[in-house]
């Protein structure tokens, strides 16, 4: 696994920015910025008050699962002692925050301590701890994030609803790589590919739409909805740290997720509720090695193009040393030229004056997670790939959004979700089972208290797919190789990942 590189590179020092000396260099073929050549890599656009808030929380979610292996490590020493139990309760409520199943210590003297539950049960622990502290470790940074709700309105947008791929390399992209709020009117939802349920997203437009049309809404009658899905690709490795869902190859991940929204997704609300009423849609793709944004850019019919795009590296690297007025017209020029290009990339018309203050607020936002990869992560991510603690299963952890952090498998039923699944117990066989630890499933689901036996339902779902996932794999569930809990949350309450009590992990 590379657990140990993750944790070496939170611990280095960061780097300063100003890097002079040639051995420093990383990465010298950099796409926005020569790392160690001289040049002072610090864009006048870019927040690092708000940067050093987000590798604060980066290194407080990540040190939760980094001492997990050395703590264990440790206790397995004492597991023949005769205060065994206390002993290693004690030492993981002190250096992990959190208490061990007493059922799997007190039976260590039978066939030894089992080590590989344990490492699952420690990772839905350290899940549920960020969780319970989610609120309190970003408040800062949630305040500061420059694409809020009341930025997104004055773009033209009541709603933004965000299908990245479920690939963990995404699951920072809202607050980290878009630097957007999450919330309420901000929704990601995680599909391999991004290829996103559409029957499902027409749904919640629908449900947004009678919100809006009834008044809900302050404003809303003037105000669309946006749909981005998400694709990624890997600019040092795109033939194996690309997509896994589409065999990393970039141009099949662009096509499909640009197919899907503007073939699948704009049609079939056109067809179903009038021509005309289909949202805005927006493609975007990120190289996962830079946290760098490919926009897309619609035309003025909101059409997309896979050839019509600007890539954010490319704009870091035109505007480094302009002050911020120069390089803010700088972008407005480059976006300019873009949605104006011609051949394989024409479009008929310009996008309207909403999407294009959205994406120029896009790309200046993602000037500062590049330039955040530069300063804290030497340029280029230590593990470019697959480095996901766990898979979630179900409904996601909307509290937590960390790069590779876990893989999301969106889900009702594992039925409709097996593709997703799929891709996720594949990611683990390499990261987890071929080092002889086994997967970690946690089954997430949320409920309405406004609705009666709501919670209980939760619960059931969460039972039946628990079940599912270990009969659809029942090589590593016989084996041990495959560890599920289950947990639910209130949709909008105070219960979060509240784990049911007969599985994994009690409730404490």
């Amino acid at each position: 696994m590379n657990t140990r590189k993750r944790l070496q590179a939170l611990r280095r020092e960061a780097s300063p920015v100003a890097v002079a000396a040639p051995e420093a260099t990383a990465m010298p073929d950099h796409p926005a910025c020569m790392i160690g050549g001289g040049q002072m890599c610090e864009h006048a656009l870019v927040d690092r008050d708000l940067n050093r808030m987000l590798f604060d929380y980066e290194r407080t979610v990540r040190s939760r699962f980094t001492r997990i292996v050395d703590v264990l490590k440790h206790i397995s020493t004492y597991q023949h002692d005769g205060n065994f139990t206390e002993r290693a309760q004690q030492l993981a409520h002190e250096q992990l925050g959190f208490d061990l199943p007493s059922q799997v210590l007190e039976d260590a003297w039978v066939c030894g301590l089992d080590l590989s539950a344990l490492h699952s049960r420690c990772i839905f622990s350290a899940l549920k701890s960020s969780v319970e502290n989610a609120s309190t470790e970003q408040a800062g940074w949630r305040q500061r994030l420059p694409l809020d709700e009341n930025f997104l309105r004055s773009c033209g947008y009541h709603t933004v609803d965000i299908s990245p791929c479920s690939d963990g390399r995404l699951q920072g992209v809202s607050p980290y790589v878009l630097r957007m709020l999450p919330g309420p009117n901000v929704r990601v939802k995680a599909y391999a590919g991004a290829l996103f349920d559409v029957d499902v997203d027409v749904s919640d437009w629908a449900q947004r739409e009678v919100e809006r049309l009834s008044g809900a809404m302050v404003d809303g009658d003037r105000l669309n909805y946006l749909k981005i899905a998400v694709y990624h690709f890997s600019s040092s490795s795109p033939d194996g740290q690309g997509c896994a869902a589409h065999g990393s190859n970039d141009r099949q991940a662009t096509e499909a997720a640009l197919h899907r929204l503007q073939n699948e997704l704009r049609t079939a609300i056109d067809q179903t509720f009038g021509s005309g009423a289909a949202p805005d849609v927006l493609l975007i793709g990120v190289d996962t090695d830079l946290d760098a944004l490919r926009i897309h850019l619609p035309d003025g019919f909101g059409e997309l193009n896979a050839h019509r795009y600007f890539e954010t590296a490319q704009v870091y690297r035109d505007t480094i040393g302009l002050a911020p007025d120069a390089a803010r017209a700088r972008i407005a020029g480059i976006v300019a030229d873009a949605e104006g290009m011609g051949g394989w990339g024409q479009g008929n018309g310009r996008m309207h004056d909403g999407m294009r203050r959205l994406v120029l607020a896009l790309a200046e936002a993602n000037l500062s997670q590049v330039e955040y990869v530069i300063k804290h992560h030497t340029g280029r991510y230590a593990t470019i790939g697959h480095d996901e603690e766990c898979i979630v299963a179900g409904e996601a952890l909307r509290p937590l959004q960390l790069r590779n952090l876990f893989y999301f498998a969106h889900l009702n039923t594992i039925e409709e979700g097996a593709p997703d699944m799929d891709v996720g117990i594949n990611i683990f066989s390499k990261l987890n089972v071929a080092h002889g630890l086994p997967v970690p499933v946690l089954v997430h689901f949320e409920y309405d208290v406004r609705i009666p036996q709501s919670r209980e339902r939760a619960i059931a779902r969460g039972r039946r797919v628990r079940d599912a996932i270990e009969s659809r794999y029942p090589d590593l569930a016989a084996r041990g190789l495959l560890n599920c809990a289950i947990a639910v949350s209130e949709r909008g309450g105070d219960e979060r990942c509240a784990f049911v009590a007969d599985d994994a992990v009690d409730d404490h």
